[in-house]
């Protein structure tokens, strides 16, 4: 399940992304927008700028804008960086790879083989999307890659 600090910094990250490149928006303006708590969202684009997927301004324009263009930030990263793997269990991560401390049988564990499948799902469609796609999908023009991928994932 995705937790509140990554959807909090979805949630920025589309913010920014929706305004013109390089504008700083104020940390009290995104988290009123996007309904985030402005105490928990300062700590977020710290890590966030730590990860130069946000750069910050100082002085009486300042604020907080992309680093990058939006179609070079991919959802799977920023994921990633504020919870961890994707994969549900450690043997099924490809980044943080573990064996079960209560498999006995790696190689013909069924719930193993199921959740390298949820997990190459779900990272087929993260690593795919940007979050110029997420823009364009909330503004109703939805590009033919996010809506492909999103069709997959009815698959699974």
């Amino acid at each position: 399940m995705l937790s509140h600090r990554a959807k909090y910094a979805l949630r920025a990250l589309q913010y920014l992304a929706q305004q013109e490149p390089g504008e700083a928006i104020l940390i009290s303006e995104i988290a009123e927008r996007q309904a985030v708590p402005k105490k928990f969202l300062e700590i977020i684009l710290v890590e966030l700028k730590r990860a130069s997927l946000v750069r910050s301004f100082r002085g009486r324009n300042g604020g907080y804008a992309l680093a990058k263009p939006a179609d070079a930030i991919f959802l799977g990263n920023v994921i990633r960086l504020m919870d961890g793997p994707l994969a549900a269990l450690p043997c099924a991560s490809l980044t943080a790879y573990r064996r079960c401390d209560d498999c006995h049988d790696e190689a013909s564990c069924q719930i193993r083989r199921v959740f390298r499948k949820v997990r190459d799902a779900t990272a087929a469609i993260l690593d795919r999307t940007t979050l110029a796609d997420i823009v364009r999908g909330s503004s109703n023009q939805r590009s033919p890659k996010v809506a492909a991928l999103l069709d997959l994932g009815a698959d699974i």
